[in-house]
């Protein structure tokens, strides 16, 4: 979603009222996260794709991006040519490897990994990294990492 200018953003789990039906019981978890866009006053937007095929096939796969290297393979194309966000679904074993950027800011949703050189992680951890990548990320139980993937400096 790019907000843009003028836009009233809610995030109620109330659906049932437009559709007349009982109230939603089931917990609702969800993970927001905001990046700053390259310019001021851009048009507000939507966008949703499906990418399940690809988080089932392992490795990071790029979910949003503004980023040129990404036209194509990125889920959601953002408004920020410095910065990519990349998710992971891992069984227990698997390892994925963070991408080397000048800032890094790696977050576990959900279940347990292990973080190379660091130890532990488990839901709501996060870590931020400057001037790093390469660190292997390995579960330890299902779990689900997003990570922000971030090339600008103060100069851009």
């Amino acid at each position: 979603m790019s907000a843009g200018t003028g836009i009233l953003h809610s995030e109620k789990n109330d659906s049932w009222r437009l559709s007349g039906g009982d109230a939603h019981t089931d917990p609702v978890h969800f993970v927001q996260m905001w990046v700053v866009p390259d310019e001021a006053g851009i048009t507000p937007g939507y966008e949703q794709l499906e990418i399940e095929g690809e988080l089932l096939a392992g490795g990071l796969v790029p979910v949003a991006s503004g980023m040129d290297r990404h036209d194509g393979t990125a889920a959601i194309r953002i408004r920020n040519r410095y910065a990519a966000l990349h998710a992971a679904r891992l069984r227990p074993g698997q390892t994925v490897e963070l991408p080397e950027a000048p800032f890094l800011h790696l977050f576990v949703p959900r279940g347990a990994v292990t973080l190379e050189d660091a130890g532990e992680l488990g839901t709501g951890d996060a870590v931020r990294f400057t001037a790093s990548g390469g660190q292997r990320v390995t579960a330890t139980e299902p779990a689900e990492v997003l990570v922000w993937e971030m090339h600008a400096t103060l100069a851009d």
